[in-house]
């Protein structure tokens, strides 16, 4: 699969693709399955056992679709007010809720650094639950081209910076969060650090966990401040 094109499994998920405006190329359709209705692509009858070779879950569902890879415009960066960073996330499944959860908190990009995990990852499209096709997604990124005039990065920690509940998240920022062993690098180039306080033994929260709770506390401020909902 080339770097334009993306594997989406099941027909929730093509029908999400194909209402965000991606276009579906083809599908694939077990024996006795019907494709998607309505979302375009040249259709394939697969003999039986062959999907379940070419899928990447154990139990597949009956239809897999190609669909095209939408490349979001940079400039978006440039403008938004609250972005989410993954800096070498590596999990599949971590990208994915992350994913999701910037979408429902109402971030406007994402933007994945060097070294983490494919965002055209089955299990990353899987996990988000269609908010890879809804939110713009930049791949490649230094942490240096994430820095702006106008926005401040925040660094996340385990163990050191501000309890997240005290940030002024109303201002524009961009959230860096780290890999799911190592976290942020000492001297990342951030502004700031942040830190979600926690009690018990638990060195820290999982990366996906931990950039849901940050997310929607910027989403509740914002909310608070405004009287209404932050729209990308």
């Amino acid at each position: 699969m080339d770097e334009q094109r993306v594997v989406v499994e099941g027909a929730v998920l093509i029908a999400e693709a194909a209402r965000a405006g991606w276009v579906v190329e083809s599908q694939f359709c077990a024996p006795g399955a019907a494709p998607v209705p309505g979302v375009g692509g040249e259709v394939h009858h697969l003999a039986a056992g062959v999907i379940e070779r070419v899928a990447t879950t154990e139990t597949p569902q009956p239809v897999i679709a190609i669909v095209e890879w939408v490349e979001p415009d940079p400039e978006l960066l440039d403008t938004a007010d609250f972005v989410v960073v993954a800096d070498g996330v590596a999990d599949p499944g971590n990208l994915g809720t992350m994913l999701r959860s910037a979408e429902a908190a109402g971030a406007q990009v994402v933007v994945l650094t060097p070294g983490t995990v494919d965002v055209r990852n089955p299990k990353v499209v899987r996990s988000s639950a269609g908010s890879v096709f809804r939110i713009p997604v930049v791949c490649d990124l230094g942490l240096a081209e994430v820095k702006s005039p106008r926005r401040r990065v925040w660094g996340t920690s385990s163990h050191h910076g501000t309890a997240y509940a005290e940030v002024d998240w109303s201002e524009p920022v961009a959230i860096v969060m780290g890999n799911e062993a190592r976290g942020l690098r000492h001297d990342a180039p951030v502004d700031e650090w942040v830190t979600i306080r926690h009690e018990g033994s638990a060195e820290s929260l999982n990366v996906a966990m931990a950039t849901t709770v940050i997310c929607f506390e910027v989403n509740r401020q914002r909310r608070q401040a405004t009287g209404t909902v932050r729209c990308r």
